[in-house]
């Protein structure tokens, strides 16, 4: 069984989108735990703002049998694989972490790299897995966020 932590966004029907990706890791693993909820403006183009957090799940397939679990998952949701990159989301779930893998291919890339660039997938991270260490660049997690530049971190926390 592997550790694996996953970032989840959304930003149309964002608090039903996320509530619903949720419902479904329950649903389809033995453990899922969750870290707080956090409002952020869109990045890259204008747009709603954007629902983020992180889900610790407990996985026993592979990592890319799992991004296409995930893939799945946000098409059920209503993704639009032809927007671009910058762009609206019903749903969107990335493998962040998974155990202490790392894994560069044009298929999956992990550790995902927004975990150090984007307050938005750090923070909650931060917050489920403090201790945890990343695997490249051998900090914990909370060391990564306390050395974080936050003066553009727009993160409000939220309840769903």
């Amino acid at each position: 069984m592997s550790t694996v932590y996953l970032g989840l966004g959304s930003n149309i029907d964002a608090r039903q989108n996320i509530v619903g990706g949720i419902g479904c890791l329950r649903e389809a693993f033995h453990r899922v735990d969750l870290s707080p909820v956090y409002q952020t403006p869109s990045f890259g183009f204008e747009g709603e703002d954007f629902i983020n957090l992180v889900a610790r799940i407990e996985a026993e397939t592979g990592p890319l049998e799992l991004k296409g679990f995930l893939q799945a998952l946000e098409d059920r949701h209503g993704r639009d694989r032809q927007a671009p990159k910058f762009s609206d989301r019903t749903l969107d779930i990335d493998i962040l972490l998974y155990d202490d893998l790392y894994l560069a291919s044009p298929a999956l890339s992990i550790p995902r790299g927004e975990i150090l660039t984007a307050a938005h997938v750090l923070k909650p991270l931060a917050d489920l897995a403090p201790d945890l260490v990343h695997p490249v660049c051998r900090q914990t997690i909370a060391e990564i966020w306390n050395s974080f530049p936050k003066q553009n971190t727009a993160l409000k926390e939220i309840y769903l």
